[in-house]
């Protein structure tokens, strides 16, 4: 017989208990996350408790991420295999939501009470932000990928605003609590009652993509849109094939920002256009996220990782795909080490972080769920890619870039679109397969041979990544009053 019942002194955990010989294992292995159990006893009886929470890339202890969980079981001698037991009803702990089908899978979430997960919770919700009246408090919002990380442009402005005016509450929308949040800032889980009033309490939102769910803008509240990144592939409005609900959306989004960050002048001109933001301001101010390329050495990340001073290190990091929810399998990342010789990181978009599994191999190293890409790119030394804008954010380290498109003529001609032809500016070679990328990666000839491309790419998209991005961005909230510098 065996039996289970939720933890929840000290760190939440699973505890399983059964009668006979122990297990060799038993295991909660996640898309992005897996634990271990500690067990004990032997004999005639034993215990598994398997903990909620883990540490990743040698941060704070957090509540695992949310989704399913397979929890199997290892006899001696034999596969693993779903661990059964009687079911556990859906439970809300202190820092998360689980529950247990009792045939293997275990359900993770954030803890909100069910009462407001629910259509009619969250319609409530919503009418209560809308009608909402009280003074706004001197804070910000921050969100970043739809609460998935804490990263990109709003990462960046909340340190430097930190540093300058402590007094400001910094509000971070979180998926749930997994997410760790900056020292002094207030995790707000998205969809809470908490997230609500955070949202309409704050004086200034920095976001980096679309405001999601209702937003009902209060008197003398702004918005800093900061995007994430400059683009290549075609945008809102000019994405191919024009539908007109797509344009009502676009539009009515744009109308939310008070202010749009870009990180050069031409994305400056291409973001207006694409998202109809007229007669309000571009601030062209580089971006934040950055600066730490032009400061930063990639040491401290490489030691996060477990990777060598001295070992070379590949970052392939596609970009989404519309078509598809998970990262694209153009490379074998363990083959792709073993023939470049190198450690292999393997970085998919803020879109794949939640329906992907994370790649494995010998010198393969997952990352997608890496708090922060920048310093990826600190600790990276070339890059592989195809369409993301992280081109040009790379491009300030002046290391190389190759760019693996098997699928090009599909993506420029179906799926997207460009704003210009990378074949002609590409600042690194153009391969089809992951066997002209290896000889692309061993032909040290190749640096030379791009460098009047690199330095023009540099001019046009990094004239203005000189490391105080986060400092200009701040300086201009503080005096253009979009947040006080104290209460």
């Amino acid at each position: 017989m065996t039996t289970a019942r939720w933890q929840t002194d000290g760190a939440a955990a699973l505890e399983i208990a059964g009668e006979g010989e122990r297990p060799e294992s038993v295991e909660l292995v996640g898309r992005r996350a897996r634990v271990s159990a500690r067990l004990t006893g032997g004999g005639k009886t034993w215990r598994a408790r398997i903990p909620l929470e883990t540490s990743r890339w040698g941060g704070p202890v957090l509540p695992l991420p949310s989704g399913p969980y397979r929890l199997t079981v290892r006899w001696p001698g034999a596969d693993a295999q779903p661990l059964q037991a009687p079911p556990l009803p859906l439970t809300v702990l202190e820092r998360m939501r689980a529950a247990w089908d009792g045939a293997g899978v275990v359900q993770i979430g954030p803890p909100v009470d069910p009462a407001y997960d629910s259509g009619e919770g969250q319609d409530a919700l919503e009418r209560r932000y809308a009608g909402a009246r009280d003074p706004l408090e001197n804070a910000v919002f921050f969100e970043s990928f739809y609460g998935r990380n804490i990263s990109c442009n709003p990462r960046a402005i909340d340190a430097e605003l930190a540093r300058v005016a402590p007094g400001v509450t910094r509000y971070w929308s979180v998926v749930d609590l997994s997410v760790p949040v900056p020292e002094g800032a207030v995790p707000v889980i998205e969809g809470s009652p908490e997230w609500w009033r955070a949202r309409g309490a704050a004086r200034l939102l920095v976001v980096n993509d679309w405001l999601r769910r209702r937003f009902v803008r209060r008197p003398g509240q702004r918005v800093l849109q900061t995007w994430h990144g400059t683009p290549l592939k075609r945008l809102a409005l000019h994405r191919p094939g024009f539908a007109p609900r797509r344009a009502v959306a676009v539009v009515r989004e744009a109308r939310r920002w008070d202010a749009l960050l870009a990180q050069n002048p031409y994305s400056a001109r291409v973001l207006k256009r694409a998202y109809a933001f007229l007669g309000r301001p571009v601030w062209v101010e580089g971006y934040p996220r950055n600066d730490v390329l032009v400061r930063g050495d990639g040491g401290r990340t490489r030691r996060q990782l477990g990777i060598g001073a001295d070992e070379r290190v590949l970052l392939y990091a596609p970009t989404w795909r519309d078509d598809r929810e998970q990262i694209v399998d153009f490379v074998d990342p363990a083959v792709l080490a073993r023939e470049a010789d190198a450690v292999v990181l393997v970085r998919g978009h803020s879109r794949t972080l939640q329906p992907g599994e994370d790649a494995v191999g010998p010198r393969v190293i997952d990352v997608t769920a890496f708090p922060d890409i920048a310093l990826l790119l600190t600790a990276a030394d070339a890059l592989i890619t195809d369409y993301s804008s992280v081109m040009f954010d790379f491009s300030v380290t002046g290391k190389p870039m190759y760019f693996l498109v098997p699928d090009l003529d599909h993506y420029r001609g179906q799926l997207r679109g460009f704003y210009f032809d990378l074949g002609e500016r590409a600042p690194g070679p153009i391969v089809h397969s992951q066997s002209e990328l290896v000889r692309a990666l061993g032909d040290e000839g190749l640096a030379d041979l791009f460098a009047p491309r690199y330095e023009a790419w540099r001019r046009a998209f990094n004239a203005r990544e000189d490391g105080h991005a986060a400092e200009r961005v701040v300086a201009r909230l503080l005096d253009q009053g979009f947040v006080a510098r104290s209460a």
